[in-house]
């Protein structure tokens, strides 16, 4: 090979590398922004949840079963429409330390995460106890 040839190749080789390092460094920037922004949202969505309509909304009535756990209520919730994200409700459970009672409860879609878990944090008035 030629000195020429060797320069050239050496010039190549170079060009090559730092333009595989450049494209590792931008989805390195992309993967880390991507992150951040949906980390954002989720954190938003944990501290600060908005109802999912404005008013007049829709109202459901929704029934748990006794022995239905809080993961199968979040679910629930998040399928019915009245949470966007089961898993910040998840979370809002286990850091507001919000119970949910067995019982019949009427639950809005213009109604936030954390008054819906207020709601169902309070045990409902059963038949047998308003006759008494």
């Amino acid at each position: 090979m030629s000195q020429i040839t060797k320069e050239i190749n050496a010039i190549t080789g170079t060009i090559i590398g730092i333009s595989g390092k450049l494209i590792v460094y931008a989805l390195v920037i992309l993967l880390l922004v991507e992150g951040m922004t949906r980390g954002y949202a989720f954190g938003h969505e944990v501290f600060y949840a908005t109802a999912m309509e404005r008013e007049p909304g829709t109202l459901y009535q929704l029934t748990i079963p006794e022995g239905q756990s809080q993961e199968e209520t979040a679910k629930i919730l998040k399928d019915v429409g009245l949470v966007r994200n089961e898993y910040a409700l998840r979370i809002q459970m286990w850091f507001y330390d919000y119970k949910t009672y067995p019982g019949t409860y009427e639950l809005s879609t213009t109604m936030t995460s954390k008054e819906i878990l207020q709601v169902l944090n309070v045990k409902p008035e059963t038949e047998e106890e308003t006759e008494e």
